[in-house]
């Protein structure tokens, strides 16, 4: 019974709309395809034009990937290399380096860095007692490379050097630690930081 009263209503409403298709076709229309990149301006916007293709991205990662992962490890070296050359051990050997007598005879005067940005190779490990570093260094005669190594045998002890050298640009290799006079490093910053 309720069917039979719903049908007149359902009835008219289908005339109604096929009468406002005939009045207006144009509300039928079919989806138009995204402009391509070679179509020219688009001129005017319909809201039932298709959309554009998303392009994908795996690629693109595919292609940056390894250029992260470069300027990732160069940042990274950059820092750790930084660190070791504002620590107090290097700033202790180019001291004891102006200071000694033999280094100046060889170097001459204004003993620094060789390098605008001097890079720090070899170990700095004081938590486990183990030192073994060796970078450029220059005055106004030469140029050189100074290596110096330090251990730590016990918990509490004291850093021991066991090599503070100097090689120079023609190869020959200068031995710092001399016999006769006493460690130039004992009781300096090393030995501080070894007991924090």
């Amino acid at each position: 019974m309720f069917r039979r009263k719903l049908q007149p209503f359902s009835s008219s409403l289908t005339c109604a709309l096929r009468r406002s298709h005939v009045q207006h076709p144009n509300h039928y229309r079919t989806l138009i395809a995204a402009p391509r990149s070679n179509s020219g301006p688009l001129m005017s916007r319909r809201p039932d034009r298709a959309l554009p293709a998303i392009p994908s991205s795996s690629l693109r990662w595919a292609k940056t990937l390894p250029l992260f992962l470069a300027i990732l490890t160069v940042s990274t070296l950059a820092i750790f290399n930084y660190q070791k050359a504002s620590s107090s051990i290097v700033n202790s050997t180019l001291y004891a380096l102006r200071t000694s007598p033999r280094a100046r005879e060889l170097l001459g005067d204004e003993i620094y860095f060789r390098d605008k940005i001097p890079w720090i190779w070899g170990e700095m490990n004081q938590l486990h007692g183990r030192i073994d570093i060796g970078f450029g260094v220059k005055g106004t005669r030469s140029k050189g490379w100074m290596r110096f190594r330090s251990v730590r045998r016990t918990r509490l002890g004291y850093f021991e050097t066991q090599e503070w050298s100097l090689e120079l640009e023609d190869g020959q290799v200068v031995h710092l630690l001399e016999e006769d006079r006493s460690d130039p490093f004992k009781n300096t910053t090393l030995q501080a930081e070894a007991k924090i």
